[in-house]
């Protein structure tokens, strides 16, 4: 970041006031900190989050790239694309006014289910920790501040507000603290974000085992925490915890009256004050807010920089899982004036999940686009969608007319929270939506209302929702009420809600009435984001477009077509933060499955790409000829996916993790999302320290539960590894595994050299084996290169809940270098002497 003047943060604590410092550990609005232009003390905006800077509006704001998904990142195993993904969003976080990102998520994949898994790295913590590592350190050498998130335990969605997590503090150690303990030494974040679910009995942003014992106690870090948005939970507690930071603003918890009553009766110290308020000033004058304390407006940049960047980390992502025949790559030469399917989601980008981690994409190439610009003219495409796979009805939106005459729906505010009476405040909207983020009128109920007329008789079908309690009527009649809150209001605000669908008779030509009312929440769990606001959406689809028979056109165009390609996956209302996955099979109601299913009954050579951010059930998985794992790719997904099934890039992504079989074999499976005890969540991780490959590496009918395990991935070219050697280091404080590889196939290509590393003689109490290292090496035909990977005999301890130190047992430990946790090409011992590691 260069050289420049610090500024003098004593003498500006000096001139404050407790009040004003008090004002600082609060946001001043959703993106901004507070300033106090009097004093000196400048603001600093964020912005989230981790595959892009979305900037300050939710939805169709300033466009912005979108990058690969971090499970995508994960499937490179390629620290330096890491490091350059973060380098390019330091870029786009800065043409966004911010000067601190909401990234990275590095939380572990506990379990398949996980509605935020593809914004986090992988299963294992060494894996995510290392990439996590290395894109904070891409971001931060640009000036831009990374949040490395959720400090911890959010490994679900489901009650994520409230659920307590009961983790032991070995699988705390081990599994769930180690990706952040890794990035945070290696890389050093500025800041960090707390999660807002509870672990074992206290929030995480008032826990002072996270805050003060672990993070500043143990690993010495030194920088700002911030809440997840909505997840402060207390004011003495959070701020004696340790932390800085109240987001958004205005507050809620840190008001002057609240903390200087806590200082009074003794719950908050002065110190503790000017503790958080050092914290802040220092995080803004690490990003030189002193020295220059504007914020820009917000800028869309499309850069070709960064536009090849995401193209060629999203191609070396995908995995390819399944080739059998050599199907791939597609050669242009061999698929001349043939015929090709496209169905599913060829025509959809499927560029990144829901929630924070929402963009809006410069652009988004579809696949069919892809393939077109690949393979050119000589190849008849033809397409068909193949499946319904909405998660939501379409907005009411035509057909309407508001009260004035015009197309939409007449909107009354009401201050009571009834709907009675006149209303406060009147407007007229296009669609029946009210998004009420950045409305600072807290409304207590609202009524909106439509003449509907339809230009089709049929039993139509109705879908409301609200962040409160909801009613929809036609002709005053009552057709649905929804009883209580939204369970989550991320999920609400991003279409990730799914609507009861409600069927009506309706007669072409007939005018009706449609009234939606609907309530502030109650206070009661759920919406802690959007406490105090209401809203809605209502959706309509016509009887004949929701029971139109898609599977019949797709099946006829793979009939008479040569080679069927079938994109699956998830939009990003199914797969969203605010909400876990409802199945392990793809949705909805298991229409993909029927349709890969169908169609490759009628066409022998089907492929399918499939963009999910998690591992999912594929019970077509033996009639089919290939399967690609694309994930959620970003705004170059048609081209990046192109380049692999064309060839014009050899497939080199390995898994992050394992896709079992079936969910039950998940090893958390019965532990997700928990039960209810006394009206709250509780989650035990029961499974301990054994999540992913370390579960079903424990024996062999464990692994064979695993469909695609940890690791794997296909190449089209073809990889000899010769010569494995292994050393202890001359201070028996460092290990080193070497082993040659060649490349033995016709085309260039990636190998991803894995080391693992366990005791030789197992114990039922430890992994059989865990990742310790790994390397990703790129050869050209008959090419051979010697890779090393060094490691330290520190990371074979363990972590001792009865010493509370990392142990190291004397002993031989065997060395494994793989192709994935499960194709071992080279076995090895090493002896270490015993050792005790503190925290």
């Amino acid at each position: 970041m260069g050289s420049h003047a610090a500024p003098d943060i004593d003498a500006i604590l000096g001139q404050l006031t407790l009040e004003e410092k008090i004002s600082l550990l609060a946001g001043k609005n959703f993106w901004e900190t507070v300033d106090i232009p009097e004093k000196g003390v400048p603001s600093v905006k964020v912005s989230d989050g981790p595959n892009g800077a979305r900037g300050a509006t939710f939805k169709n704001g300033p466009t912005a790239a979108c990058f690969p998904a971090s499970c995508l990142l994960a499937s490179t195993w390629d620290l330096d694309a890491a490091r350059e993904i973060g380098n390019a969003l330091a870029e786009e976080t800065q043409s966004k006014g911010a000067r601190a990102l909401l990234a990275p998520t590095v939380c572990p994949h506990r379990h398949p289910l996980g509605g935020r898994n593809f914004e986090s790295f992988s299963e294992d913590p060494l894996l995510a920790g290392k990439m996590a590592a290395q894109y904070i350190n891409g971001l931060q050498e640009k000036g831009v501040a990374a949040t490395i998130k959720h400090f911890a335990a959010n490994e679900q969605e489901t009650c994520r507000f409230t659920v307590n997590a009961h983790i032991a503090e070995r699988a705390l150690r081990e599994i769930y603290l180690k990706p952040f303990e890794i990035a945070i030494k290696e890389a050093n974040p500025m800041a960090v974000m707390t999660s807002y679910n509870i672990l074992n009995g206290d929030h995480a942003d008032s826990s002072t085992y996270l805050l003060k014992d672990v993070l500043r106690g143990q690993w010495g870090w030194n920088g700002l925490v911030m809440s997840d948005w909505g997840g402060t939970n207390s004011t003495a507690g959070s701020l004696e915890a340790g932390l800085d930071l109240e987001m958004p603003g205005p507050t809620k918890w840190r008001t002057a009256e609240a903390v200087t009553e806590a200082i009074k009766t003794g719950k908050v110290s002065e110190e503790t004050i000017n503790a958080r308020a050092r914290n802040v000033l220092e995080f803004m004058a690490k990003l030189r807010c002193f020295e220059d304390p504007s914020i820009p407006e917000e800028r869309s940049i499309n850069k070709p920089e960064h536009q090849k960047l995401i193209r060629s980390v999203g191609s070396q992502g995908l995995v390819l899982l399944k080739n059998e025949g050599a199907i791939l790559p597609l050669r242009k030469e061999k698929l001349a004036k043939k015929k090709v399917a496209l169905l599913g989601f060829a025509k959809q980008g499927l560029v990144h999940g829901g929630g924070s981690a929402s963009v809006n994409a410069h652009y988004r190439v579809t696949a069919e686009e892809g393939l077109r610009a690949a393979l050119g003219d000589d190849i008849e495409f033809e397409y068909a969608q193949g499946a319904h796979t909405f998660r939501q009805l379409p907005l009411m939106d035509k057909m309407v007319i508001d009260r004035d005459g015009q197309p939409g729906w007449t909107l009354d505010l009401f201050l009571n929270e009834d709907a009675s009476g006149e209303p406060a405040s009147s407007q007229h909207s296009d669609v029946p939506t009210y998004m009420p983020l950045f409305v600072k009128e807290a409304w207590g109920s609202l009524r909106a209302t439509t003449q509907f007329t339809p230009t089709q008789s049929g039993h139509h079908y109705l879908g409301m929702s609200g962040l409160g309690r909801s009613q929809i009527l036609i002709n005053g009649e009552i057709v649905y009420e929804q009883k209580g809150n939204c369970p989550d209001s991320m999920a609400f605000l991003l279409g990730g809600v799914k609507e009861p669908e409600i069927t009506w008779e309706f007669e072409a030509g007939k005018t009706y009435t449609v009234e939606v009312t609907t309530l502030k929440p109650s206070k009661s769990g759920g919406v802690a984001l959007l406490d105090g606001y209401i809203g809605f959406r209502a959706g309509f689809m016509t009887e004949e477009e929701h029971n139109r028979d898609l599977l019949s056109e797709a099946v006829e165009v793979a009939k008479r077509s040569d080679l069927a390609i079938v994109f699956t996956g998830h939009t990003p209302d199914w797969e969203t933060e605010g909400q876990d996955q409802i199945s392990f099979n793809l949705p909805s109601n298991g229409s993909q499955d029927r349709l890969v299913a169908a169609v490759s009954s009628v066409n022998n050579d089907t492929i399918v790409v499939n963009c999910t951010g998690v591992a999912i059930d594929m019970p077509w998985l033996d009639s089919v000829k290939a399967v690609v794992q694309a994930w959620f790719p970003g705004q170059e997904a048609g081209n990046a996916i192109a380049d692999v099934l064309t060839g014009a890039v050899n497939p080199s992504g390995r898994l992050p993790v394992s896709f079992p079989r079936r969910l039950e074999d998940a090893p958390a499976h019965g532990n997700f999302p928990g039960e209810y005890i006394d009206g709250q969540l509780n989650v035990t991780y029961e499974e301990g320290i054994f999540v992913g490959y370390r579960h079903y590496d424990r024996s062999e009918e464990h692994r064979s539960q695993v469909l695609f395990p940890f690791g794997y991935g296909l190449s089209y070219t073809t990889f000899a590894h010769a010569d494995p050697k292994v050393s202890l280091s001359e201070d028996g404080q460092g290990i080193k595994a070497t082993i040659n590889v060649t490349n033995t196939g016709s085309c260039a290509g990636a190998d991803v050299v894995q080391v693992y590393a366990g005791a030789k003689l197992a114990s039922s109490e430890n992994p059989i084996k865990e990742l310790v290292g790994f390397s990703k090496v790129w050869l050209e035909p008959n090419e051979s290169k010697p890779v090393s990977v060094n490691f330290s005999t520190r990371q074979l301890a363990h972590f001792s809940e009865k010493t509370e130190k990392w142990e190291l047992e004397e002993g031989v430990y065997e060395v494994s270098l793989g192709r994935s946790v499960q194709d071992i090409i080279g076995k090895l011992a090493v002896s270490v002497g015993a050792q005790s590691y503190k925290l």
